[in-house]
């Protein structure tokens, strides 16, 4: 389908409906239907009540296959109605694009605007954030989605956060979303032998307070592109570090996980593997000591769904690794 030649984004919309398998099926028709995408997976989360679809193509083909999927969203879902452990502001809470072959994230950035520009004539309010944020506040995602969907009506109305695109009015069914170029993002949750939230809750915290250290230690700079929270996971009957890394590069993966694991450990609890949602870049599972096939193990990627790196690696999945 694609060449090594090809500009090739992907995108990781999440969509808040984990439960309803007539609607997560509706929504994944309309991104499998467009023509030029390759719908590579649909991790379905049912604590979370959330969905998370990652598909890939040629830029507008893209473009394309997120607003149908938004679009069958906003006729679909409602908000109204909603409840999970996830934060959420919207029937899609957020889009990213991000760039994987061939394509600067300056292109990534203008192609998010051009998107976001069609949701928004549909009546649903669009804050651009990461690399297509237009204002400082905006950057991080967490300041969109503070309050939530429940505070939303509230926050429209204040002047700071009139939406980029789309109506300023309360669209009650949908709520608002969140859209943007960036980095790839790794959301990677690890396993916990242990059923005590608090516990987890209070290793989440642990992290967050090494990481606002900013004292250069080796685990305050690991921990600088790391967002952490605790929850208990009833599907897998453990709790579980949630976590998104948000710069691979700088944040390793196998570095975060052994870190992670030794403070879980100081806290009384060993790990239990753990879980990737949606795919990873061949780069993030790299490491001087270890193949891929090891690395795979070393984290635990099988411990509660089953992990088959053809399907899961963007690389290989694509065709268009070296």
């Amino acid at each position: 389908m694609f060449s090594t030649t090809d500009q090739i984004i992907e995108c990781v919309p999440n969509f808040s409906e984990g439960r309803n398998h007539n609607i997560i099926k509706a929504i994944e028709a309309s991104i499998a239907n467009t023509p030029h995408v390759k719908l590579m997976h649909v991790d379905i989360g049912l604590d979370a009540n959330r969905t998370v679809y990652t598909f890939a193509g040629k830029p507008d083909a893209v473009l394309d296959a997120a607003f149908y999927a938004i679009k069958t969203a906003a006729e679909l879902i409602d908000m109204n109605t909603h409840k999970g452990e996830h934060p959420r502001i919207g029937a899609c809470d957020v889009c990213p694009l991000i760039p994987i072959q061939n394509i600067s994230m300056e292109e990534v950035v203008q192609l998010s605007k051009k998107l976001g520009e069609r949701i928004g004539s549909i009546g649903i309010p669009v804050y651009l954030y990461e690399y297509s944020a237009q204002k400082s506040n905006r950057k991080n995602l967490t300041n969109i989605r503070k309050g939530e969907y429940e505070g939303l009506k509230k926050k429209l109305m204040i002047n700071e956060w009139i939406p980029d695109y789309g109506p300023r009015a309360f669209n009650q069914q949908f709520g608002a979303m969140a859209l943007g170029a960036r980095k790839f993002l790794l959301a990677y949750n690890i396993n916990l032998k242990s059923k005590d939230e608090h516990l987890a809750k209070e290793i989440a915290k642990q992290i967050r307070i090494i990481r606002d250290k900013k004292d250069n230690s080796y685990e305050s700079n690991l921990f600088n592109h790391v967002k952490t929270i605790g929850w208990y996971m009833k599907e897998f009957q453990c709790t579980q570090i949630s976590t998104n890394i948000t710069d691979i590069e700088a944040s390793p993966l196998i570095d975060v996980f052994t870190q992670i694991q030794k403070i879980a450990r100081v806290y009384g609890i060993d790990t239990n593997g753990s879980e990737l949602i949606g795919l990873l870049p061949l780069k993030a599972l790299q490491h001087p000591k270890m193949t891929i096939d090891e690395a795979i193990e070393y984290l635990g990627l099988n411990a509660v769904k089953k992990f088959n790196k053809q399907e899961r690696i963007i690389e290989y999945y694509l065709h268009i690794h070296p």
